[in-house]
């Protein structure tokens, strides 16, 4: 990794708050498309379902199936005081890390009360108010977790969600997420066919998306900023899909920052791409040389985030920040049930 020589501050823009989405559109696919190209540097407008006249047949699309958990629980002490806790990352079987709030009055042997089939006792306390939980429960932990939790929808959106399945990708197939991969909310399974018909290989990676998401970045230099990890897997059968590509002259598009941080990990870490699993904290920031992805599919992020500094490592800031202000200006719906970009 290069210097950065940036600054937070760097990648900050005004956005009005009437363009934060705050529901999904009725048809995923319709969603607006803003298609970037590095090269000439044009911008060009059009929907999303028209992302398949930029596959060629011999590409791979690469997404993450990880299915977000229904993690955001509440629940009481015996005080009669309400805790609400959001899942972020299995430690144990039943020890969960997780975000509390109030944080001061879950205190260290604190017991939870969420109903008569799930409790948990507070047995240790990380930062930033994450505490690790013991849960206790009769039955399928994740059978409960249907029943009593809720979608972890981020804080900017402020409107109930009706469907729960519309904060899942069509395609999410391992649970273990506290936010869903955005990226992948657009495609349909029949949007899917289409591309597969074309001739574009689909390949699956997991990332469970966790506290990262929700932490803002509050260093001043941005290379100062630590990544919380988050939990990775590539099969066999889907890294030898990439690899032919990639053989075969084909390009890799990847569906997401999730998509592109683990693939990007697991070559920097094997100096190739094939089977693993693990752990990855990698921030990709401007500066970082793309071992992998040819393109990237990917939603407008908030400002100062991690996720605008990888898109803009992909593409360079002052060609992003630009065509950031102009989504602004032609009206396209932000971050998690926004609009897409396609840089190529």
């Amino acid at each position: 990794m290069k210097e950065a020589c940036y600054t937070t501050k760097d990648f900050s823009f005004i956005l009005p708050a009437d363009k934060i989405a705050q529901k999904p559109i009725k048809e995923r696919e319709l969603s607006k498309l803003m298609v970037l190209d590095r090269q000439s540097r044009r911008i060009d407008h059009r929907s999303f379902y028209q992302i398949i006249d930029y596959l060629s047949p011999g590409d791979c699309l690469v997404l993450n199936d990880s299915r977000v958990l229904p993690a955001r629980l509440f629940g009481k002490k015996t005080t009669g005081a309400v805790i609400e806790i959001l899942l972020l990352k299995r430690v144990k079987m039943n020890k969960w890390e997780c975000l509390v709030k109030p944080g001061k009055r879950a205190k260290i042997n604190s017991r939870i009360y969420f109903s008569e089939t799930l409790e948990a006792t507070v047995i240790d306390e990380l930062n930033e108010g994450v505490k690790i939980l013991e849960f206790f429960y009769e039955g399928v932990f994740e059978s409960i977790l249907e029943e009593l939790g809720e979608m972890p929808l981020p804080p900017y959106i402020q409107e109930k969600l009706e469907d729960q399945e519309r904060y899942q990708t069509v395609y999410s197939k391992n649970s273990g997420s506290s936010a869903a991969p955005t990226a992948g909310l657009h495609f349909t399974p029949d949007l899917l066919q289409k591309i597969e018909n074309k001739g574009v290989k689909l390949a699956f990676v997991t990332l469970h998306v966790g506290l990262g998401t929700f932490r803002p970045v509050k260093a001043e230099k941005i290379e100062d900023h630590v990544m919380h990890s988050e939990y990775y897997e590539l099969d066999r059968t889907n890294a030898d899909i990439i690899n032919q590509t990639k053989e075969s002259g084909g390009k890799i598009i990847s569906v997401g920052t999730t998509s592109t941080r683990t693939l990007e990990s697991i070559f920097k870490k094997l100096d190739k791409i094939e089977e693993d699993r693990g752990w990855t904290d990698i921030f990709i920031y401007p500066g970082y040389t793309f071992k992998v992805i040819d393109g990237l599919i990917t939603n407008f992020h908030l400002p100062e985030s991690t996720l605008l500094m990888l898109v803009s490592a992909f593409s360079d800031r002052e060609f992003v920040l630009a065509a950031y202000q102009e989504a602004i200006d032609q009206n396209y719906r932000f971050f998690s049930f926004g609009d897409a970009m396609f840089i190529k």
